[in-house]
């Protein structure tokens, strides 16, 4: 079984909005439900658990059935941070998922993952326990010396962006969470599952990623995904 787990718990402050950005509606439709879309199309996801902010979840409820959203089967309460939330969905799927199921972790913020992303992150995921969306980096990266100059920099062909979806068997995803929320490894800042297991000792395998996968955190994330609508309406909005 192939389980996706999307986090949908922030209150999204940078947007500036009343409402929680992942609640915004776009072409009248919630950016969260673009998000949930990618996922209910794709045939090998069975079930979507939504890690939702508090005093949301009836109003996800009713725009899942909506917008027949019939893969969503279990919705938690975020916690006070990203790795909270995450925890949380994943310590909901104990009782529900088996030893090598496949935990799909990924952003309700980010509403345009492709399905060829979402096929590969499983695809190698299966292949070797674990798999994170990645990127080559076409910038080049420079070291600060003294806040107003560099002496060196980072080979760029050295470096992946990593972002979601990313995906994990669930035995490893548990045991992840309970180790390092019981040691204090990995879980603060701005960490997430994929630095976490790095910090945990674990290697991160590779898979495809995309330039469309943007995040939606600012104003301006929110008009490039609207261009994205208008302009690429006939290849992915099916």
């Amino acid at each position: 079984m192939n389980v996706a787990i999307i986090i949908a718990g922030g209150s999204g402050s940078r947007m500036g909005q009343d409402i929680p950005k992942q609640f915004i509606n776009v072409y009248d439709k919630p950016v969260l439900i673009y998000t949930l879309e990618g996922f209910q199309k794709h045939p090998q996801i069975d079930a979507i658990e939504v890690v939702c902010i508090d005093g949301w979840h009836d109003v996800l409820w009713a725009y899942a059935k909506q917008f027949n959203i019939s893969k969503l089967k279990w919705v938690v309460s975020g916690g006070s941070t990203g790795q909270e939330s995450i925890r949380n969905g994943v310590y909901n799927l104990e009782s529900k998922c088996s030893e090598d199921d496949i935990v799909i972790i990924h952003d309700g913020i980010r509403p345009l993952v492709d399905e060829t992303v979402l096929t590969d992150v499983i695809l190698k995921a299966q292949q070797y326990g674990n798999a994170v969306t990645s990127l080559p980096y076409n910038e080049q990266i420079f070291v600060v010396d003294d806040d107003i100059s560099t002496v060196k920099y980072i080979p760029r062909e050295t470096l992946r962006r990593v972002s979601t979806p990313q995906a994990y068997k669930f035995s490893k995803l548990l045991w992840g969470y309970k180790k390092a929320f019981a040691e204090g490894i990995g879980i603060y800042g701005s960490s997430y599952t994929n630095t976490m297991m790095v910090e945990l000792g674990e290697r991160l395998y590779f898979a495809a990623g995309s330039d469309k996968n943007i995040k939606l955190t600012t104003k301006d994330d929110l008009e490039m995904f609207k261009a994205y609508l208008k302009s690429d309406k006939d290849n992915w909005l099916k």
